[in-house]
């Protein structure tokens, strides 16, 4: 048994990934590149090792000639019948080739075959690896700035980190331990090219399924999610089953899951809302924490009317638009955000309008908010505080 070899198999094996097959093939090819380097022409070669022992034999196929005009393809009678008694004219034998009688030059070519076959394995089993991790994410440890890229060491390779896939405002330093969305994987040459980004919206999603047992588990689900990297995120959440709240799961107690989150993310702001198939109730929900009076959504315009308390206005608009922007975004409408008193005065406004879900429910917030102040009477006496819709029965 060749120890040596057997034991070179069995550390490129565990520590590179490197299957002993392939390896194999390789010292094959090489020996079959040192032939021909030796003799010329390697045609007639074969090499068989055994898998078992990693003893290996080399020998050349010859045609028994009596005049031998090719002495890499044939062989004398005389020197066949040496190796194998009563070898004649046509026969055709095996002749053991001895590896140790290569040159110099033969040698050090064959040994350049198994090397660069074991780095192509090594790039192969690398790429395979983190290709299989394409959008996901993984922890990587930043090494230094390229220019204003950022290389980041993934474990067996290194990712580039673009200074467009970066969040503005956040500086890491070497050494630092950061988490970042594998956005691609190139195969090249030199290995596997891996792009990650710190500002897809993908990311939070999947720190939330790795840190949510609910949502790994599928109980909850993420149904949407928009993002301003650095800034804020609003997902909508809803749950397969009616025990669980999907907003409370995604929060964790006392927030302790949504709060890792927020750290890993540099304190960006997240903000969790329940999906609801009623496109005006989703809208609702995705303009929180603002209060909203009533809601218009066309689902086959995609776009929606949304009126506001005059107070509430510029907290659903959200600073610079933001937080309107994130809830179109979120639920895939185009938002019109107008205030009661710009309502009020639009040509042909009717408040009943803008009522997409329940009306009685509807009326009822509306009465709060100041919806409805202008229809209703106000009588003194016995019946103070009672409204009634009819004007003209109060005038009687």
């Amino acid at each position: 048994m060749n120890k040596e070899l057997m034991e070179a198999l069995n550390i490129l094996e565990r520590e590179k990934e490197i299957s002993k097959e392939t390896l194999f093939e390789a010292i094959e090819n090489s020996l079959l590149t040192a032939c021909k380097n030796h003799f010329g022409k390697a045609d007639n070669v074969i090499v068989e090792i055994d898998r078992d022992t990693c003893d290996f034999l080399c020998y050349a196929e010859k045609e028994v000639v009596e005049e031998v005009e090719d002495s890499v393809l044939q062989i004398s009678v005389e020197d066949a019948q040496e190796i194998t008694e009563g070898a004649k004219v046509g026969d055709v034998i095996r002749v053991e080739i001895k590896s140790k009688e290569f040159g110099r030059i033969a040698t050090q070519n064959a040994k350049s075959v198994i090397l660069q076959k074991i780095r192509e394995e090594e790039r192969s089993v690398i790429y395979n690896q983190y290709f299989e991790k394409e959008k996901d994410v993984v922890t990587g440890i930043v090494q230094r700035y390229v220019g204003r890229n950022i290389s980041i060491n993934l474990g067996k390779a290194d990712a580039i980190l673009n200074e467009n896939e970066q969040v503005r405002g956040e500086n890491f330093r070497p050494t630092e331990r950061i988490k970042v969305y594998i956005l691609e994987v190139k195969n090249t040459p030199k290995g596997p090219r891996i792009l990650v980004s710190r500002t897809h919206p993908e990311l939070v999603k999947r720190l939330f399924e790795s840190e949510v047992t609910e949502i790994k588990d599928g109980t909850v689900e993420i149904m949407s999610i928009a993002r301003e990297a650095g800034s804020r995120t609003k997902i909508a959440v809803r749950s397969n089953n009616p025990n669980v709240d999907a907003v409370g799961a995604c929060v964790g107690i006392n927030g302790a899951r949504v709060n890792s989150i927020v750290d890993e993310l540099c304190g960006e702001k997240i903000d969790i809302v329940n999906w609801d198939e009623n496109p005006g109730n989703l809208i609702q929900n995705a303009l929180s924490p603002a209060k909203i009076v009533a809601v218009f959504a066309d689902p086959d315009e995609k776009t929606a009317k949304v009126v506001v308390p005059d107070y509430q206005l510029s907290l659903a608009i959200g600073k610079e638009g933001q937080n309107a922007r994130l809830a179109a975004r979120l639920t895939g409408y185009k938002i019109d955000i107008k205030s009661e008193t710009q309502a009020k005065d639009a040509p042909g406004f009717r408040v009943e309008d803008y009522i997409y879900d329940d009306e009685d429910e509807y009326e009822e917030d509306a009465y709060e908010e100041g919806g409805y102040e202008e229809e209703y009477v106000e009588e003194s006496g016995e019946d103070a505080g009672e409204y009634v819709e009819d004007e003209t029965a109060v005038q009687e």
